[in-house]
């Protein structure tokens, strides 16, 4: 159990470099401190977990007519919702928001998998 906490705890961390670097990475994504990474990482983690199952639900007809790729809208959208509720999360656009949780979503990959090895 201790285990899985601190899995937890690091994966968020994690996370929040993530956001950080994506921040570094694109000039439409903003982020004004390790601390507002944080926070905008809990609460992109939280969007993902409640309201994007939801959305995946209602958008699935358009999902299926697009092979899946609407489910890249989903992301940028939960990204953008982010960006509105946070005022240390900054996204100048959709575009920027779309490649913005396209960069994070590739990170979140590698810190999985990374993790994944760490905590067997």
């Amino acid at each position: 159990m201790l285990a899985a906490m601190l899995k937890i705890l690091v994966r968020w961390v994690l996370l929040a470099a993530a956001l950080l670097f994506v921040a570094y990475l694109l000039p439409g994504v903003t982020v004004h401190s390790f601390g507002s990474a944080m926070l905008a990482a809990l609460i992109l983690g939280l969007l993902n977990a409640l309201l994007r199952p939801v959305l995946v639900i209602l958008t699935l007809p358009v999902t299926l007519v697009t092979l899946g790729l609407f489910l890249f809208v989903i992301n940028a959208l939960m990204f953008y919702f982010a960006a509105q509720l946070l005022s240390g999360l900054a996204v100048a656009g959709f575009m920027w928001a779309l490649l913005g949780s396209l960069v994070y979503s590739v990170c979140g990959v590698v810190i999985d998998a990374a993790l994944e090895g760490l905590f067997k």
